[in-house]
């Protein structure tokens, strides 16, 4: 199905989108680089707490930590997002099985 089929039957409601969510975080997680995000900002949490300012410290930690796990967590949602207003995105998700399509 290409991808202006897709974005009519899906706006039609004659299809239904299946996500894979494990699936959808992890292609998330790569594509934004999101262990990347993480080390830095534990490191300065860390070096915060380190150097007096715990409480900046420690909120800049439980940032590090929880960001991660809600962008993944909204993943499914965020990635069909992205393939229905992206044909490529489309593409890469369908091939890579992470996109589902069924009739309705």
């Amino acid at each position: 199905m290409m991808h202006a089929e897709f974005v009519a039957a899906y706006a039609a409601g004659r299809i239904k989108v299946a996500v894979v969510p494990a699936a959808a975080a992890k292609y998330l997680s790569a594509r934004l680089m999101l262990p990347f995000f993480v080390m830095p900002v534990l490191g300065a949490g860390i070096a915060l707490a380190l150097l007096g300012w715990i409480w900046s410290g420690l909120a800049l930690i439980a940032t590090g930590f929880i960001a991660p796990r809600l962008i993944k967590r909204s993943a499914p949602h965020f990635v069909l997002t992205q393939a229905l207003q992206n044909a490529e995105t489309y593409r890469e998700l369908t091939q890579a099985g992470i996109l589902y399509i069924t009739p309705s």
